[in-house]
């Protein structure tokens, strides 16, 4: 493993053996980088098994570390033909990140973080988050007998995710406020000595982990799609995925690479509102509000990562209505039976969208990347009367209602 940590806005350099969020320099995010990938030996991964440490080689972590593992990765890639057809389009593919062990794909990053957390000696770890970052540190935490932290918005986590979070025994702070304030209250923690180590998207190793879910796809497929799309919110899964496709092909495992679009909710948009405008800056949401909970953060911490991978890519940001989102939901699930949280049907709304403009092609092949399990955010689904028919306890009314 020959790699360095580099700051992508002045190109300082950071020891792989020090607790670095961001450069010490001038501020600017961090990111790994990899040297002499002509010269990886990688003839052994068709040997292993399908998740995120088969690609181990490109994962900074050095040889004989204790691997804090789940089982994550290894995600269906599911193909969706009546979901394909409904939208006119010719091959749609689901990967399906809510298989994952705490059904969502942020275990493929804490696998990596929480490995690097022990390496570096930590004994506590903590995060800001909106549901799914602080189930997946909680579970990966405890698995690595660490004390974790998770700081909340109070009142705008979906009682699913915070139901993991207290079972696997995190320590958890609400915040009178949203994720922003979170975020920026651990990310001022993080600064201090003796703190928990730091484990959002604004760790570089978490980036290194979410990537490999590019490796998978490319297994699975035997190739790369033309398109895959993704939700965005803190936009460090786009930034993620471009970074692997980007490696694939220094590695001469792909030539064309494929589009990436991003889909964000309406009322947290301010990655999708500077892609449609040109702006090279975001202007923060003040309250994003949105049904998918996960994607409902106003101000991005990844958000030039995310817009140079979809202006790079051939693609763009896009924004989506609740309303859509709900309605992909449910045609997701009743066509293909596959149930995820509001964030990840944001990308079959997307998707419908899109292709209705002539964005997207229909004879292009499409990947959609689910991120969170149904089960995680399912109040808006549990409430509705749809689909509901009251029957009465005898054979009669019973009988009424199966012959409708």
């Amino acid at each position: 493993m020959q790699c360095t940590i580099e700051c992508i806005e002045c190109g300082t350099s950071h020891s792989l053996s020090e607790r670095a969020y961001v450069c010490k320099k001038c501020g600017g995010l961090l990111e790994i980088r990899f040297t002499h990938l002509v010269d990886l030996d990688i003839s052994d991964w068709s040997n292993r098994p399908l998740g995120v440490w088969r690609y181990r080689e490109l994962l900074p972590i050095e040889a004989g570390a204790n691997v804090i593992s789940l089982g994550e990765g290894g995600t269906g890639l599911h193909e969706c033909r009546h979901l394909a057809s409904i939208l006119g389009l010719k091959e749609l593919h689901v990967k399906n990140e809510g298989e994952n062990p705490t059904g969502s794909f942020k275990d493929r990053g804490m696998t990596v973080g929480v490995t690097k957390a022990l390496q570096l000696g930590a004994g506590s770890v903590m995060c800001a988050s909106t549901g799914n970052t602080s189930a997946s540190l909680a579970a990966y935490s405890a698995r690595a007998g660490l004390r974790c932290f998770v700081m909340i918005p109070a009142g705008k986590i979906a009682a699913g995710k915070l139901a993991q979070a207290v079972v696997h025994g995190a320590q958890i702070i609400e915040v009178d406020g949203n994720f922003d304030d979170a975020m920026r209250l651990v990310v001022d923690a993080a600064r201090r000595d003796g703190s928990p180590y730091l484990l959002n998207s604004v760790n570089p190793f978490r980036v290194e982990g979410q990537k490999t879910v590019a490796f998978e796809i490319n297994d699975q497929l035997r190739r790369l799609p033309e398109v895959i799309v993704l939700p965005v919110g803190n936009a460090g899964n786009i930034t993620a995925v471009w970074k692997g496709l980007l490696e694939l092909r220094a590695l001469g495992l792909a030539n064309e690479l494929p589009r990436l679009i991003g889909i964000q909710a309406e009322g947290a948009s301010p990655i999708a509102d500077a892609f449609r405008l040109g702006l090279d800056h975001v202007e923060p949401a003040a309250k994003p509000e949105t049904i998918a909970t996960a994607i409902r953060i106003g101000s991005p911490v990844n958000w030039k990562r995310a817009l140079a991978a979809a202006r790079d890519s051939g693609g763009l940001i896009e924004t989506v209505a609740d309303g859509e989102i709900l309605q992909a939901q449910k045609m997701l699930a009743s066509q293909e039976g596959i149930f995820v949280e509001p964030a990840s049907a944001s990308t079959i709304a997307g998707v419908r969208k899109l292709a209705d403009r002539g964005f997207i092609d229909p004879d292009e092949e499409i990947v959609c990347i689910t991120t969170g399990n149904g089960l995680k955010d399912q109040e808006a689904v549990a409430l509705s009367p749809e689909g509901r028919t009251k029957a009465k306890p005898t054979r009669e009314s019973v009988m009424a209602v199966l012959t409708q």
